[in-house]
Formats: structure tokens, C-alpha cells, sequence
């Protein structure tokens, strides 16, 4: 299995003239096995997005190493998609063709047209590939720009608060879903989220930062079967737990009723 990341002593710094460099990572080492689901959750600012973007490689760390499968990471690679909060679709290409444009930028879509067909049907936009962006919901788009970035068969797909955006139905519907991708696909997903519930319904290990210049506070195994039922006692202790560790307290005991 492909898909393996190892961080080590990553420290990124954000410049500002005349002033007090930025430190928005501080010494992170990270291990994230291939085929894993991992959630990094911590409070605003404090580098989760900077990390997923260090090992998308639209940034470079000042200190430490990023690598994958055993090789650094220099610059972007098809090997690791990137899925944004909002559909980062172009509203001039209708669906099929917004799937299609790595392929094509990569010369390669001609012996992979068959890939964007059962993308759009793996994320369940069959029936829309003519649709334009502007046609669909934001929900549908965000399928369109999941799609995108699986047809490119990355060992690494990234999320950042992919769901954020959506009302709290489809919010709920779109994370089975990317469950269930990630189990057909096989690969590994890491997810900058804000919502404990969401980091713990859907990953493996759940990822604390602390605030800015950010370290690793906590890795919590979530050692539960899938799928998982949020009013499971174990899902409230690990919720518990996980507030805890960001300073917003409260135990499970301390909880009358649940809505």
C-alpha cells in the first residue's frame, strides 16, 4: 500500500517586513500510516492548513522534511490532491470537462476517459455531467471537485474543511460519503476540520494542534468500529476528551440530555 507520510522537525515561518516573523509551525513530527484517515482539529490559526499545504507542496517548509513513501516532497504532484473548503470548479466548464482538466493538462485523458465517468459516478453526480457549476448545489459541487481530484489517482488526498460550507444535512450525507470513497479507493485522507464530531465520525487518529506556533498536542487513536453512532457513550468520551485537550472542558457525565 502507497500512500505513507512521514513529518519531521517541519517549521514554517511567515515573513512580515519590519516586523516579528510569523511562526505558524513549530517543530512538527507527524507519522501517517498509508490507507489511514486522519482529522487535524485545533483552534483557528494555528497552522492546520499551513501543514496541508506543506505537503500538498504549494509551500516549503523553513526547517525539517516532508516526505512521501520514503522520497521528499518538493512542489505540487498529481500524487497529492487537494480538495479546497469551497468548489474550486471552473463556472465555465460544465461537469465532465471540470473532472476532465487535470487529465487533460497531464495529456493523458484521451486513455483515461473512462476514469471520468466512473468518478462522476463514484461520487453520485451521474446524470449531471453537463450541468455547469452554477446549475448545482453546493453539495453537488463539492462531489464535482472531489471527483477532480480522484480521477487523478493521488496516493494523498487532502481536505481542507471540504464540508464547511454545507448545511448540516448534507454536511452528515457528504461525510458517509467520503467514507465511503476512501474505503473503495484505498488511500490515504487527511482533513483539516473544526467540527470534533466530524474528526471523530470519520477518522482513524485524530490529530490536537495547539495554538499558534503550533505543535502536535495530541494524537488520539479513535479505536472504534465504523459505522458510528454519535450518542455512543465511546463517541462522547472521545468528544469529551478531545474538548478538553482545547481548553473548552466539560465531561460527559456533566451532560443531562442530548439533542
Amino acid at each position: 500500500m502507497v500512500g505513507e507520510l512521514s513529518i519531521k522537525g517541519v517549521t514554517k515561518r511567515f515573513r512580515r517586513e519590519g516586523e516579528e516573523d510569523v511562526i505558524a509551525l513549530n517543530g512538527v513530527n507527524l507519522n501517517i500510516k498509508a490507507g489511514s484517515f486522519v482529522s487535524l482539529i485545533g483552534p483557528s490559526g494555528c497552522g492546520k492548513s499551513t501543514l496541508l499545504r506543506l505537503i500538498a507542496g504549494l509551500s516549503d517548509a523553513d526547517e525539517g522534511e516532508l516526505q512521501l513513501d520514503g522520497k521528499k516532497i518538493v512542489g505540487t504532484s498529481y500524487e497529492r490532491g487537494l480538495v479546497f473548503q469551497n468548489p474550486t470548479l471552473f463556472p465555465w466548464l460544465n461537469i465532465q470537462d471540470n473532472v476532465a482538466f487535470g487529465l487533460k493538462v497531464r495529456h493523458i485523458h484521451r486513455q483515461n476517459k473512462s476514469l471520468v465517468k466512473e468518478y462522476i459516478k463514484l461520487v453520485g453526480l451521474e446524470g449531471f455531467e453537463k450541468s455547469y457549476p452554477h446549475q448545482l448545489s453546493g453539495g453537488m459541487c463539492q462531489r464535482a471537485s472531489l471527483a477532480r481530484s480522484l480521477v487523478g489517482k493521488p496516493k494523498v488526498l487532502l481536505l481542507d474543511e471540504p464540508l464547511g460550507a454545507l448545511d448540516a444535512f448534507t454536511r452528515m450525507n457528504m461525510q458517509d460519503e467520503l467514507l465511503r470513497i476512501w474505503k473503495e479507493e484505498n488511500m490515504t485522507m487527511i482533513m483539516v476540520t473544526h467540527d470534533v464530531d466530524e474528526a471523530i465520525y470519520l477518522s482513524d487518529k485524530v490529530i490536537v494542534m495547539s495554538p499558534r506556533p503550533a505543535k502536535i498536542e495530541q494524537v488520539i487513536d479513535i479505536e472504534m468500529g465504523r459505522p458510528r453512532a454519535r450518542s455512543n457513550p465511546d463517541f462522547l468520551q472521545y468528544r469529551s476528551k478531545i474538548l478538553k485537550i482545547l481548553n473548552f472542558g466539560g465531561n460527559v457525565e456533566d451532560i443531562s440530555y442530548y439533542i
